[in-house]
């Protein structure tokens, strides 16, 4: 099943797409990489979730992706015994560490990470920023604010603390039980909340080592000041819209969306847009026009992949979500803005044989019509650095990992396929053939390209390009 398109497509499931059929149905849609998101549901609910993608993948014979979305930190108050309590803007609110039943002038708030790192004049926004307080003074266990936008607050809501760094790990017990969990399971990708500097994915580097990918999750005004050293740290960047809105003006939140883009695209690191990409359709068969736009916008910056939530986790319509975000992928792809517009961001290239062929790669379909680039990875390295181009043609991705094909399925153009690794150059040419046709790129009509390293099943020994033309026809050698 081969997709018509480069940019790739992540979908959440939930109780809207949870059966095997509902899976299947998504993955048909256009779905490249299945999110689990441990925010919500058990370890048995994901699990289930995961043998069906596993069924599918067994099914349609195409490799799919599993991303783990680790819940991380969540600050929260105490408790309103009373029930919700209106704060109005100008008045006095206390927060203490020392438990208390909260009311309209003091709250419980058991974060001492939180009192540790605030100063006079940071904000503290509570329920999703809803309402804002400001520190007029702090100490080791209190805060005394001023609220600046009013509200109900009531039990557990939400606390977000914009303008510091807080001093602790992005890792909770709870996600390293649901990592543990998972790295059981087999998942392909794991994202990491609450990131705030480049030790919170050395952290993380640390348990899961290479057996899977390190997705940052950039949702914390901390980690922009860092953000070049997040970046090479990990080996994907996911644009948290959502959680980066409560915390940052929404106006500013463009921007970093364009400069993180900017970013990956020149290091070589995919990258994925989230959150309310096609909200509306939680409730409705289409999206706004402004929501198409917004996906269509991320593609023509290049990004590696789109991703939907409560769409297809917990919408109505998760299949017609999928399908509408195909179609707006496909469409931008087809306009020449789209293609003027990504080759905008240049790659940035070192001086290795890896880098010299993926900018060859690059040069010979601008002057040959490929049919497609097949690279040989064992890791993915080689596939990811000729994504990193952004050709004008597929890349098909040959590797006899099969978790490095799953790994693939979220980089831009990467047509994922499990295979035997080669033996010698002859043998490579002939399987690359037989794919390439089996996959329908029409090597018997086109040229295509193999790159590969040698010797082979050596990671990261990018150093071989050749083109590969098709054989000429018995008429066509009489002619000659």
């Amino acid at each position: 099943m081969r997709r018509e398109r480069h940019t790739k497509i992540v979908a959440t499931l939930g109780p809207a797409s949870s059966g095997s059929d509902g899976i299947l149905r998504l993955f048909r849609a256009g779905a490249d990489t299945f999110r689990l998101n441990f925010s919500h549901g058990t370890h048995a609910d994901h699990a289930t979730r995961l043998r069906y993608i596993r069924e599918v993948e067994s099914v349609t014979g195409r490799p799919i992706g599993v991303l783990l979305d680790l819940q991380g930190p969540k600050l929260r108050l105490g408790t309103f015994p009373n029930g919700p309590v209106k704060l109005i803007a100008g008045q006095p609110f206390r927060l203490q560490l020392k438990p208390i039943d909260g009311n309209e002038t003091v709250a419980h708030l058991p974060h001492p990470e939180i009192f540790e790192s605030l100063a006079e004049g940071n904000a503290l926004l509570i329920d999703d920023g809803r309402i804002r307080l400001r520190v007029s003074s702090c100490g080791a266990d209190f805060a005394e604010t001023i609220v600046e936008t009013g509200g109900k607050v009531s039990d557990r809501k939400g606390v977000n603390v914009p303008d510091c760094a807080l001093r602790l790990s992005a890792l909770t017990e709870k996600d390293h039980r649901d990592l543990h969990f998972g790295l059981q399971l087999g998942i392909d990708w794991v994202a990491l909340s609450f990131v705030q500097s480049a030790q919170d994915i050395e952290e993380l580097r640390a348990i899961v080592g290479t057996r899977v990918g390190i997705m940052a999750k950039i949702e914390k005004p901390a980690a922009l000041t860092e953000i070049e050293d997040i970046v090479a740290a990990a080996d994907a960047i996911m644009v948290a819209r959502g959680d980066l809105g409560v915390e940052m003006p929404p106006e500013e939140v463009p921007a970093i969306q364009k400069r993180l883009t900017r970013l990956c695209r020149a290091s070589g690191k995919p990258i994925v847009v989230a959150t309310q990409m096609l909200d509306s359709m939680v409730s409705s068969p289409a999206p706004t026009r402004a929501e198409a736009s917004d996906v269509a916008t991320a593609v023509y910056d290049g990004v590696d992949a789109v991703m939907l939530s409560a769409e297809s986790a917990s919408g109505e319509y998760p299949v017609e979500a999928v399908e509408m975000m195909s179609r707006i992928i496909r469409n931008t792809e087809r306009d020449k803005l789209q293609r003027d517009t990504m080759d905008a961001i240049s790659a940035t290239r070192h001086a290795d044989a890896a880098d010299a062929i993926g900018a060859a790669i690059r040069t010979v379909a601008d002057t040959l019509p490929l049919s497609a680039c097949v690279t040989y990875t064992l890791s993915g390295a080689s596939a990811l650095r000729v994504s990193h181009e952004r050709p004008n043609v597929p890349i098909v991705g040959m590797t006899p990992k099969l978790e490095t094909a799953r790994r693939l399925a979220v980089v831009w153009g990467v047509h994922a396929v499990h295979a035997d690794d080669a033996e010698n150059v002859e043998d490579m040419v002939a399987q690359a053939t037989e794919v390439a046709r089996s996959q329908g790129f029409s090597p018997e009509s086109r040229p295509f390209a193999i790159v590969a390293g040698m010797p082979f099943g050596t990671p990261g020994s990018t150093n071989l390009l050749r083109l590969v033309f098709p054989a000429p026809t018995p008429a066509s050698s009489r002619a000659r």
